[in-house]
């Protein structure tokens, strides 16, 4: 191989490797949260995992930056960090109540919905393989849940968890639609510095009705899970930015071994074999959906 050939193989796996190292930081971001949430309340630390991270990235973005994003790209960060705020207490909150990896497992349903909608948001054509991909995450889905009624485990606890991750699936999969045009319009250090930002400011509104006083033992967790926020969220932009959504989106996959890692090393969880087997199955559907025989890579700039 030449050394001109080499560097473009290079160039065209970065993305790649960049979004699976976000996925990676994401997932440990995860495990700090989930140990936080079960401290001082999901709602408080999310809030403050929000302004720490926004508090870390922000000065490098006003000293970087090259004016105030126009109203195209600010209308995106606001969406986007609103979608975030939301998708994230609920996700964190139904950490509280579900093993981490058996989260991150159903939590993978969110691309076969952001096919749906593509559909109705953007008009494209749902084929026949993304209904019978569908049907396997669903089914896959059901597997995951019914391993837990088949312990006797599916309690008001796991119906909260369960209502509140699918909640989170959703703004998950209508994120997927956004972050794709955002990454096009604006560098990783302003994406990250509006998604905690917005976000921050967006779940503050409702401190007098949820707020508590944060415990001191969740406030160094929580600093660690805004830093990792902040790390993994400017990989998977720059990766974004790069290459296609569905060509990085099984990528979105390898979150389920972190997560059954971390979950085993900060909580004692053990992965069921009804989590490990759904998972196959939505994996399977997200595959079926979103594989492409060339995947396209942007030459995009920083």
């Amino acid at each position: 191989m030449s050394q001109a050939a080499a560097a473009t193989t290079t160039s065209r796996l970065l993305p790649f490797a960049a979004a699976a190292l976000g996925v990676g930081l994401l997932s440990l971001m995860d495990a700090f949260m989930k140990e936080s949430a079960l401290l001082t309340g999901a709602y408080t630390a999310t809030v403050l995992r929000s302004l720490m991270g926004a508090a870390i990235i922000a000065p490098i973005w006003l000293w970087r930056k090259k004016g105030w994003p126009d109203k195209a790209v600010l209308k995106l960060h606001l969406e986007r960090g609103i979608i975030s705020a939301f998708m994230a207490l609920s996700f964190f909150y139904a950490l509280t109540k579900l093993p981490l990896a058996e989260a991150i497992a159903i939590s993978f349903i969110a691309p076969l919905i952001a096919l749906y909608f593509a559909r109705v948001l953007l008009g494209e054509v749902i084929q026949k393989k993304a209904v019978f991909a569908s049907f396997l995450g669903f089914i896959g889905t059901l597997v995951i849940i019914g391993g837990r009624i088949g312990k006797g485990e599916f309690d008001t606890d796991v119906v909260l968890g369960l209502t509140a991750l699918m909640f989170s699936a959703l703004l998950y999969a209508y994120n997927f639609i956004v972050i794709r045009r955002q990454s096009q319009m604006a560098g990783p250090i302003e994406i990250a510095t509006f998604h905690s930002g917005v976000g921050g400011a967006v779940l503050l509104l409702f401190a007098p009705f949820l707020g508590t006083v944060p415990q001191t033992e969740a406030l160094l967790p929580i600093a660690a899970a805004a830093a990792l926020t902040v790390t993994g969220a400017m990989a998977v932009a720059w990766a974004y930015a790069r290459a296609e959504a569905q060509a990085l989106v099984p990528i979105e996959y390898s979150g389920f071994l972190w997560a059954s890692l971390f979950g085993w090393a900060f909580f004692r969880e053990a992965v069921t074999l009804p989590t490990i087997a759904g998972t196959v199955l939505i994996v399977a559907g997200c595959w079926l959906a979103t594989r492409k025989s060339a995947a396209g890579i942007n030459d995009n700039s920083d």
